[in-house]
């Protein structure tokens, strides 16, 4: 399946993000919250927006696929996906607003077009 590729690939960046809050924790010492430190609020935020967004984002492109979506279309909203997310990382990581709205509007794009593709192609 098309969609266990882009899920995997996924998953291994959300334990990116996740290594990465716990990475400034222990630089700076802070256990629990953010201790009003920007750089583990940034880490936190990139780390919670990807698990907020991603898991209806992969059902969605699951029931695509599972529809008979043609696999050239799944590679393409898998790819946008994970680019999106690596950008929207990017942007919050290094507060470039100009790849946070890259990352954004990829995922945004990847979830409307797998709802109306979803919506409007007949159930065999």
């Amino acid at each position: 399946m098309i969609v266990s590729l882009y899920a995997a690939l996924l998953a291994l960046f959300y334990i990116y993000l996740t290594t990465n809050v716990i990475k400034v924790r222990r630089a700076e010492g802070i256990s629990l919250g953010d201790g009003d430190n920007p750089q583990l609020r940034r880490a936190i935020r990139a780390h919670g927006n990807f698990i907020e967004y991603v898991p209806l984002t992969i059902l969605l492109l699951f029931l695509n696929e599972y529809q008979g979506l043609a696999s050239h279309y799944c590679h393409i909203l898998g790819a946008v996906l994970l680019f999106g997310r690596i950008f929207h990382n990017l942007g919050i990581v290094e507060n470039n607003l100009r790849y946070r709205q890259i990352g954004a509007l990829s995922t945004f794009l990847t979830i409307l077009t797998s709802a109306f593709v979803l919506l409007f192609t007949p159930f065999s």
